[in-house]
């Protein structure tokens, strides 16, 4: 296949800006998707009358099931899963979830549907269509843009790591999904869920009220039913905090679990793709497709005889019995809903057989202060400017200073609600040498890692650390920017340990999730305890596409 080629002005890239933008997914997807399904998505009336979708709620498991029996093909859920795109992204309750759609994927079914007959199946994600975030790189027909006008018509010389093990596991790339613009680093006072190429994304418990960030579109898009899972990306709360504001499971693995190589990134000491699935058991199975050592990423040899295939092994029901379970009570606080919906949750883990240890403090978490923010503007400037540098000549942006002039000359597309800042603060950083920079990076490993999650995990002798993992989702607002209100993504973030949420229940119908999280490496311990607490509790319900928060509930 033929890379799309970039055009050659900005007034040309603009023109086409403007197409993308008015319906990039919605035409693309006409395109993709049969006739016939394309009638049946304009019947489809919008907001609470968004009807009942075919595979609504449905596992990997039960799809493989279904091509393994003969009643559906990868091009058949490929099909729906579009139209389904089509009928909910730009149209219907229009979510903005995703940006454009895989111009090749019922192709792609198709083949893996003739494999599957003369070979047999890969394995579970064999002809699963999975949804990807933006920045994360294919060398196929679409772009990478990390959600900005600048990168359009850029596509990396050759897939992502991650990417390349999911199509070696047999899944169809389906779409791009929308995020908060350059993972949400480019604002002090941005809006969560908007990227200029994508719009603002919208959660589809209340229309009116945000998926949170950075991983919006990944968030949204798999509690609509748009895809069965998704890939995020996170280095502060940008899987977790997308997973809990839309009632889903995401998994933040350690850093060097899963390759970051030809993924935009903002850190390497921080940054790493995740799943994003509506069960424990689908996220599991795509962490085992993920993980593995990539030469081109150096964090990833830590995870040699650490990294594991296959994560559904540790699937257990009963998984919560004799479990010690650390309670960060510094962690909640900040709404007195979600606290109670936590105290519930953790109430049922005891039930449920765990041990709770409450309080079990990480005491060292405010003296990190604004150290995290300092490593992540050095980190940002020197791995964003070799990321481009990696894209060749023919990238439409060559640095971070490109990037913020770009942005200061097409402010209309750009910069029409907020601006730059952390780009600003970002370029006047020097290079990794910098003392001030390696005295930020060694207090924040340091305070986080032993004398943090290790210390107090050594101290009460527990097998994980749970909290709320943040507020029910605030309402958008393009104006005053996000509303956040707390949240516990932070000392995993921060130490580059694994972080695990799950549902856990709805405040005024907005979902809420539980986190747990732990030293390094101890995905297995998580996934196992997140389990059985989903499987003791099942709190995942339907959004129901509502036009604002029902306030009587």
């Amino acid at each position: 296949m033929k890379p799309r080629k970039t055009p050659s002005s900005s007034e040309s890239q603009l023109d086409r800006r403007r197409f993308l933008k008015l319906g990039v997914a919605g035409g693309a997807a006409a395109m993709a998707v049969p006739p016939s399904a394309r009638a049946a998505a304009a019947a489809a009336p919008a907001g609470q009358g968004v009807r009942p979708f075919e595979f609504d709620e449905t596992t990997i498991a039960a799809l493989q099931a279904a091509m393994e029996s003969g009643r559906q093909t990868s091009h058949s859920i490929t099909a729906k899963y579009l139209a389904q795109i089509e009928e909910l992204n730009r149209r219907g309750p229009s979510l903005h979830a995703v940006i454009e759609v895989n111009p090749d994927a019922l192709a792609i079914a198709r083949d893996l549907d003739r494999e599957r007959k003369a070979k047999g199946s890969r394995g579970p994600l064999h002809g699963i269509p999975v949804l990807v975030k933006d920045n994360i790189g294919t060398a196929d027909r679409m772009t990478t843009t990390a959600g900005s006008y600048a990168l359009e018509g850029s596509i990396p010389p050759h897939d992502s790591f991650v990417v390349a093990q999911l199509r070696k596991a047999g899944a169809i790339i389906l779409a791009k999904a929308n995020l908060s613009e350059w993972a949400n680093f480019r604002s002090s006072q941005s809006t969560s869920g908007w990227s200029g190429r994508g719009g603002q994304a919208r959660n589809p418990y209340a229309l009116d009220r945000n998926p949170c960030g950075s991983s919006s579109g990944s968030g949204v898009a798999v509690s609509a039913n748009l895809c069965p899972a998704a890939l995020g990306t996170e280095t502060n709360g940008s899987i977790v905090c997308p997973s809990s504001t839309n009632g889903i499971v995401g998994i933040k693995p350690t850093v060097g679990l899963v390759s970051r190589s030809v993924v935009v990134p903002i850190s390497h000491t921080q940054d790493t793709a995740g799943p994003m699935a509506r069960t424990v058991a689908d996220a599991a199975t795509l962490l085992g497709a993920m993980a593995g050592v990539d030469p081109n990423d150096p964090a990833t040899l830590a995870s040699r005889g650490k990294s594991l295939t296959d994560y559904t092994k540790f699937l257990d029901a009963r998984g919560l019995r004799g479990a010690r379970i650390g309670v960060v009570r510094g962690l909640f606080g900040y709404n007195e809903f979600v606290d109670k919906l936590a105290d519930e949750a953790i109430a049922a883990m005891k039930d449920q057989g765990a041990v709770i240890v409450d309080p079990a403090e990480i005491d060292t978490l405010k003296q990190i202060g604004g150290s995290e923010f300092d490593v992540l503007l050095y980190e940002f400037k020197a791995d964003l400017n070799a990321y481009l540098a990696a894209l060749g000549p023919k990238a439409p942006v060559h640095s971070l200073k490109e990037i913020i002039e770009f942005n200061e000359k097409h402010a209309r597309e750009e910069l029409p609600y907020f601006g730059q800042d952390t780009f600003i603060k970002a370029e006047a950083k020097g290079s990794l040498t910098d003392q001030d920079y390696q005295k930020a990076l060694e207090k924040c490993r340091t305070l986080s890692r032993e004398k943090g999650i290790d210390a107090t995990m050594e101290k009460y002798n527990l097998d994980a650390l749970v909290a709320p993992t943040g507020a029910p989702a605030w309402p958008t607002d393009l104006v005053n920017g996000d509303h956040d209100t707390g949240g516990s993504s932070g000392p995993a973030a921060i130490a580059g340990y694994p972080h695990v949420t799950v549902p856990a229940g709805y405040v005024f119908g907005l979902p809420v999730g539980i986190s747990f999280f732990g030293r390094a490496w101890s995905e297995p311990t998580l996934i196992k305890l997140a389990y059985a607490f989903e499987q003791g509790t099942k709190f995942r319900k339907l959004p129901k596409f509502l036009p604002t928060a029902d306030l009587r509930v």
